[in-house]
């Protein structure tokens, strides 16, 4: 029914709204083959859920995009494309059937290296994409790239894109989990940072202790963002099947910008948000907090966001008119489980709406919010994203860090 679709160009898109199992790696196959997407809303409450299952539907219909494409992908001598990867239906090799592209989707592509490259010389990549406008006019867009060759790895490793280098990862690992056990999945992540920082040792680090782990600077933090993807939601081995399964197809059309917070959220403090007015920061959002228990304190409420949902947690001990302000409540065990956010009429309730609104702005999408308290599920949930620490059999950044360091030493002669 899949390839059916695609091959009239139809595009399906899938809103599921479900308190139980429903089967999505079966249910799935027909967006991921015809260029569509699956939203998932689960549990779904009937009070705090319409409005994103309403901003969703509005802008799946109204944002940019074209019909009826086709894509492919050339490059310079030496190079040639070995795979693609995304939503999409592929009748031919070369090409990519797309019954649908948005803005909010990216596809991509595998790149193998084939032959010699010239020092000094540059490489060439196109990317043409045929399509129908909303408006039914036939267009094609051309995007073109091209890089300068070098043999000298120090000038690689310092031109490195992390961003595009983890979403590469991500979505191979993502693509890997129906195929092979997670904990071998996981060992293939954690391969590719080994083999990554041992070429930058081996090849490009100056004369150093051996004690010593060297981190290229435009990679440094590409050990954390392996550890964040070893313990998403993705990749644990006591989440549901549903889960994993949205996951996967929410990683396979992920844009770059999106990927990263995505394993590592997002996460601000929202009860002092008063005291950072004099801060020099014109941003609405205030600065993220690295994400460890260490920083969550019991007098404290906090904001954190992964692009998909928003989760605002209250410790045991926060002041009863900061709950007052923020939600018109003077204790914690007064929220619903089925929360929905109101602007009140104080400064602090105004900034709290205010960065709410900017996150969805910056997502493109309407996240759904969860209120989280501590000795319940909602509380196991946050501080499950708190991925710098120890959550369950996995390790601590330190203690990842230590064992990344020691499997560089075993490869080095």
């Amino acid at each position: 029914m899949a390839i059916e679709f695609a091959e009239y160009q139809v595009s399906v898109d899938l809103f599921i709204t479900t308190q139980s199992y429903v089967d999505i790696t079966s249910l799935s196959v027909v967006p991921r083959t015809t260029g569509g997407q699956v939203y998932y809303y689960y549990p779904f409450s009937a009070l705090s859920d319409p409005a994103k299952l309403y901003n969703d539907l509005r802008w799946n219909v109204t944002r940019p995009q074209g019909f009826e494409a086709v894509m492919r992908v050339r490059c310079s001598q030496g190079i040639q494309v070995q795979e693609y990867s995304g939503n999409f239906c592929k009748r031919i090799p070369t090409d990519v059937d797309l019954p649908a592209i948005d803005c909010d989707k990216a596809i991509m592509v595998t790149l193998k290296h084939d032959d010699k490259l010239q020092e000094g010389t540059e490489c060439a990549f196109q990317c043409a994409l045929l399509y129908t406008t909303v408006y039914g006019q036939r267009r094609i867009r051309v995007s073109t790239l091209s890089l300068p060759c070098t043999s000298i790895l120090s000038n690689l490793f310092r031109s490195a894109d992390l961003d595009a280098q983890f979403s590469c990862i991500l979505k191979q690992a993502a693509n890997e989990i129906p195929l092979a056990p997670l904990a071998q999945v996981r060992d293939q992540a954690t391969s590719v940072c080994v083999n990554i920082l041992c070429s930058y040792r081996k090849f490009c680090a100056t004369v150093s202790s051996a004690g010593q782990l060297i981190l290229p600077e435009a990679l440094k933090l590409l050990p954390l963002y392996i550890l964040a993807l070893l313990k998403s939601s993705g990749l644990r081995s006591d989440g549901r099947i549903d889960d994993m399964s949205f996951w996967i197809n929410y990683v396979s059309p992920l844009p770059t910008p999106l990927v990263i917070p995505l394993v590592y959220p997002r996460m601000i403090g929202i009860h002092d948000l008063d005291e950072k007015d004099s801060e020099s920061n014109d941003s609405i959002i205030p600065t993220s907090i690295p994400l460890s228990s260490q920083n969550v304190v019991d007098e404290g409420v906090y904001l954190l966001e992964n692009g998909i949902e928003c989760l605002i947690y209250a410790g045991e001990s926060v002041q009863p008119n900061i709950l007052q302000k923020l939600f018109s409540i003077s204790s914690v065990a007064e929220i619903s489980n089925q929360f929905v956010l109101q602007q009140l009429d104080n400064p602090l309730s105004k900034k709290l709406n205010a960065i709410v609104n900017e996150i969805r702005r910056q997502r493109c999408s309407y996240l759904r919010l969860r209120f989280c308290r501590n000795g319940d599920p909602s509380g196991a949930a946050f501080f499950s994203y708190l991925v710098e620490d120890k959550i369950g059999n996995t390790p601590t950044y330190v203690e990842y860090l230590i064992h990344i360091h020691r499997q560089i030493q075993n490869k080095m002669p």
